[in-house]
């Protein structure tokens, strides 16, 4: 089989290497699609300190068991499936204690070891769920990202009646925002820079929008909101600086959460009293945790509008395309999807 093999940053190549086999307690997958992730990006370029080479990424990852091993009950060939990236160790305390997400020893697949972009995959059959045979391959590649949305909005505690504000409008704001919707949010604001993206985000459930490069966005959020400010923001620009604006603007009303969902590892100035003198709540987010089952049972319901959320799909056959891509931006091209044989756009 083919499997694309990032050999060190900036490099990558096709090796032609053994169809594995699955053990006792593994599924063998047959790869339909795979997203493109911004971390993907990073990995390429040797920005992810978590990741070693030579490394296959790809985390988004569905596909069609081919094989059970013989301890296997729960999967059989023909499934429709959608891999978990999360490995953990079911023991330390995170485990036990319902966070498997951020297990002590969590390993996570695409970055920490490899991922899904070749032919075949083989994993653990508790790490694959069974999705809908009517979902096509180009939209089950995303139910991975619309987990992140679920599980950031779930950690955010996002209700009916909740007005919320989010920065940055690529594809995990846009899909935050849906989220929201989806929720019950009462108001939706998106902030970026870029008009069109925010223009996009209005497809997702943005019900206003804010161009900070050119509007006040303290003013804006105090028009819409009437000078209460909002229950929730997410930081899905996750740029040096993005959480203190959230923090210190006037954007977030008093006992407010802010969930921010970057990895930015440059110092902020936020001062005890910016949280404590309007008791605001700061809330991590990483991954997603028990949503693979209740975000693919959505989509084959048709909860969420999936039409442009991906807006490119390259064949695995020209995947040289994604690091073209990567290298040389395009900035039509918001969300990426690589299909293998037998996946149609």
């Amino acid at each position: 089989m083919k499997a694309c093999m990032i050999t060190e940053p900036f490099h990558y190549e096709i090796r032609e290497v053994p169809v594995p086999e699955p053990g006792d307690q593994e599924v063998q997958i047959k790869m339909m699609a795979a997203g493109v992730c911004g971390s993907d990006m990073h990995i390429f370029k040797g920005e992810n300190p978590c990741s070693s080479y030579p490394l296959i990424p790809g985390h988004e990852n569905v596909g069609i068991v081919t094989k059970v091993g013989k301890d296997c009950r729960r999967l059989q060939p023909g499934d429709h499936v959608v891999i978990d990236y999360v490995m953990k160790c079911g023991t330390c305390y995170q485990c036990t204690h319902g966070r498997g997400n951020v297990c002590e020893q969590v390993l996570v697949r695409g970055s920490g070891t490899d991922g899904g972009w070749r032919e075949y995959f083989c994993v653990e059959e508790k790490d694959a769920y069974k999705i809908s045979d009517e979902i096509p391959w180009k939209d089950a590649a995303l139910i991975e990202p619309l987990t992140i949305g679920e599980h950031s909005t779930s950690r955010g505690r996002v209700v009916p009646g909740d007005v919320v504000f989010i920065l940055g409008t690529g594809t995990i704001g846009t899909i935050v925002a849906q989220a929201c919707k989806i929720k019950g949010a009462a108001k939706v604001i998106c902030c970026d820079i870029n008009d069109e993206s925010l223009e996009r985000s209005r497809q997702f459930g943005a019900d206003y929008t804010i161009n900070s490069r050119t509007e006040d966005v303290a003013a804006r959020v105090a028009e819409i909101t009437e000078g209460h400010g909002c229950t929730v923001a997410f930081d899905s620009a996750c740029f040096p600086g993005s959480l203190s604006m959230l923090v210190k603007e006037p954007i977030v009303c008093n006992a407010g959460r802010i969930v921010p969902l970057g990895f930015s590892d440059k110092p902020e100035t936020i001062s005890q009293a910016d949280i404590n003198k309007r008791e605001l709540d700061i809330i991590g987010t990483r991954m997603s945790l028990n949503q693979w089952i209740p975000t693919a049972q959505k989509m084959a319901e048709g909860h969420y509008h999936m039409e442009g959320l991906a807006t490119t799909f390259v064949k695995f056959s020209e995947i040289e395309k994604v690091f073209d891509n990567i290298l040389h931006p395009d900035p039509a091209v918001k969300k990426t999807v690589i299909l293998f044989d037998g996946a149609e756009a």
